[in-house]
């Protein structure tokens, strides 16, 4: 397998993709250089007006996580913000929250934090040098067909790629994290990067090899819930329209044919529906599983970045031109939403009834019509 063209696709991913201007660390002569998983993020009394990546409810608190190890929070609707104890500043890209104390940030680095206070302080759970060490022990230890249908080739194929990981160091990010409690949750990243924790991230297991991604491919977003007929579904969506839906049966991240062949940086999932989106404005939804999928009209060009679903089952999205889009269909067709001061917008969270972003400038709350 040819690796040599997924470089660029990561230069990609930190720049377009996950919407981030690099932090270039300068360090000075004479002085020491600490690596960002060693140096914990930097106070800084402008925090919520810089690069927040993520937002999220945790209770009625209001938390975002960006730039830097960067993650403030509020306790007034966003009024104010204060910023968290955070023991790393690595860039952070994804956040959420279990219940109004249990959350989790993640990040570039292969960084993974818990917060047990609904976001006032973290603490490290995994990072990228743990995590190529735990990916290349199970790799190694995985027997060529066994229940979980590794052949051979693709056996070998895993060893390397576990192999190279460890070579490169801890520079591979984590781009999503979902949790269906306080205590099953994934994360995922560049690469087919993936774990799954049973008990709230004490321990984390990689299931590199449960996913049908055999060119590792990168995973962009990863949500569940219930399927409206007593289980649950979990989707992953990816780069070159990669999409996986997990299989309870087998344990397994089964590929499922869209008819797009870009980038799919999110996914939301409600009773009946899943939904896609990306690139473009492209957004594609399905209404049996994620067996067939329908275009949807999203009334944009602009790069989808985030989505959220609401209480009453509505559907938000948000783009790159700073645009909040409002489905009331189902997510067949979706409408922009007026607000008064729009921003390139990275995270979308629903809070009473003020919407929560985050984006290049810092954060807004906003309180349209909906």
């Amino acid at each position: 397998m040819n690796h040599h063209h997924l470089r660029p696709r990561l230069a990609v991913l930190s720049g377009l993709a996950m919407l981030f201007v690099a932090a270039v660390a300068m360090t000075a002569p004479g002085t020491t250089f600490t690596d960002v998983l060693d140096q914990p993020a930097a106070a800084s009394p402008l925090a919520s007006q810089r690069v927040l990546q993520a937002t999220a409810v945790a209770g009625k608190r209001l938390v975002a996580a960006g730039a830097r190890g960067h993650i403030v929070y509020s306790d007034d609707q966003g009024k104010s913000w204060q910023q968290a104890k955070v023991p790393v500043s690595t860039d952070l890209t994804a956040l959420q929250f279990a219940n109004a104390r249990e959350g989790w940030a993640v990040g570039h680095d292969g960084i993974v934090l818990h917060s047990r206070d609904g976001g006032s302080s973290w603490e490290v759970q995994l990072d990228g040098r743990r995590a190529n060490a735990l990916v290349l022990a199970h790799v190694q230890g995985l027997p060529a067909n066994t229940d979980t249908d590794t052949d051979p080739a693709a056996l070998e194929a895993l060893k390397a790629e576990a192999e190279r990981a460890a070579a490169e160091g801890p520079s591979r990010p984590f781009l999503d994290v979902w949790f269906a409690n306080e205590n099953e949750g994934f994360v995922v990243g560049a690469y087919n990067l993936i774990f799954h924790t049973g008990d709230g991230g004490k321990t984390w297991q990689p299931w590199v090899e449960r996913t049908q991604n055999d060119r590792f491919y990168h995973l962009y977003g990863i949500r569940g819930g219930s399927d409206g007929r007593g289980g649950n579904s979990v989707y992953i969506v990816g780069e070159l329209g990669l999409a996986l839906r997990l299989d309870p049966a087998t344990g397994r991240f089964s590929k499922l044919q869209t008819p797009y062949e870009g980038s799919y940086f999110g996914v939301l999932t409600r009773p009946g529906l899943v939904l896609a989106y990306g690139l473009r404005g492209t957004a594609y939804r399905s209404v049996d599983d994620g067996q067939n999928w329908e275009p949807v009209v999203t009334g944009t060009t602009a790069s989808i970045t985030a989505g959220q679903v609401m209480p009453d089952g509505r559907l938000l999205l948000c783009s790159m031109s700073g645009e909040v889009l409002l489905s009331d269909d189902d997510g067949a067709h979706f409408r922009p939403l007026p607000l008064k001061a729009a921003m390139p917008c990275t995270g979308i969270a629903l809070s009473g009834d003020s919407l929560v972003l985050s984006g290049l400038r810092g954060m807004r709350v906003a309180r349209p019509a909906l």
